[in-house]
């Protein structure tokens, strides 16, 4: 069963509070972990992998912590979970980095792997952190605290 991981449900959770939040406004790790139940070693491990893909900033200080890097009509799904998850593939013959596949040219299964491959990929492209807003209600500014 393809099965998206905790990091990458959570690292979905945190982009859309981000969001929530007024442009520029700092978010800290302790606020984040605590409005979504998520332990804050957890939350920093994820907060890393959006930090590497450069899909948020952070700042020090007293007003500091986490926010987005862009405008939430800028974020697709699939940037999202490929920070999180890694390889989006759904199956190892199809991850990047992967050698041929030694059986690729007698695969009989191998274009229903590449269909849902493209599938999943337009259809998690098709979507952006904005949409998700839209569709789980209305923008309100999230505290800084």
């Amino acid at each position: 069963m393809l099965r998206f991981s905790t990091k990458g449900r959570y690292a979905l959770r945190i982009m859309i509070e981000l969001a929530r939040c007024a442009p520029g406004e700092a978010v800290s790790i302790r606020t984040l972990s605590e409005r979504q139940g998520i332990t804050p070693k957890y939350m920093e491990f994820i907060m890393s992998m959006l930090l590497h893909d450069k899909l948020v900033v952070s700042s020090r200080g007293k007003s500091g912590g986490y926010r987005l890097a862009r405008r939430p009509e800028e974020y697709t799904i699939f940037d999202l979970l490929s920070a999180a998850e890694g390889d989006l593939a759904p199956v190892q013959c199809l991850s990047e980095g992967e050698g041929p596949c030694p059986m690729k040219d007698n695969c009989a299964t191998l274009p229903l792997w590449e269909g849902l491959a493209k599938g999943l990929n337009e259809y998690l492209r098709g979507i952006s952190l904005a949409d998700l807003l839209r569709n789980g209600g209305e923008m309100n500014c999230c505290p800084a605290t």
